[in-house]
């Protein structure tokens, strides 16, 4: 993203604010309604809403009793690094704005989860078949999850152009190709 386009870091923050404001309030509610053993189905065994407090990192992955304060610095890491390379991206590069802005967002929701209670960050969506399920999630884990898979076709699809800009460019010092 050019210095100077105002317009785009404001989309940017209403993107971020809109996806963090869902993402709490989903929470909040989870929270105050769901009862912590018991699912509540949606979708028959498939989908249910279920409350998991998750002191690590997704899937599950904890690192010990510093996970809280590990995976805190983790997301401030990643906040910094989504905002350097928002400063990079092509105005016209609509799909790497729309991931980096789904990624921040589903980060910054999941560090105010870590940072407003030490029971760790609010899970509520399980999903799966009997014994077969997947792990609790909720809206951020969905925005850093979509972010991501959009954010690697981006590259893939620079990378992509990129190569093909390059299989057509002579080489430095080549001869210029014959009319024969």
């Amino acid at each position: 993203m050019a210095s100077g386009s105002r317009p785009e870091v404001r989309r940017f923050a209403a993107l971020v604010g809109v996806v963090v404001a869902l993402d709490l309030l989903t929470k909040l509610v989870a929270e105050r309604v769901l009862p912590r053993t018991a699912g509540i189905p949606v979708l028959g065994d498939a989908v249910q809403l279920r409350l998991v407090f998750n002191e690590g990192a997704a899937f599950g992955l904890n690192v010990g009793e510093h996970s809280r304060w590990i995976f805190m610095g983790l997301s401030v890491t990643a906040i910094v690094v989504l905002g350097s390379m928002l400063r990079s991206t092509r105005p016209d590069d609509r799909l790497r704005f729309y991931a980096l802005a789904a990624i921040c967002a589903g980060a910054l929701g999941n560090l105010i989860d870590r940072i407003r209670s030490p029971r760790g960050v609010v899970d509520f969506l399980d999903i799966g078949v009997g014994a077969l399920r997947w792990p609790t999630f909720n809206v951020a884990d969905m925005a850093v999850t979509c972010g991501a898979v959009a954010l690697a076709l981006s590259l893939w699809g620079e990378g992509k152009k990129g190569a093909g800009d390059t299989a057509r460019a002579p080489s430095p010092g080549a001869a210029p190709p014959s009319s024969a």
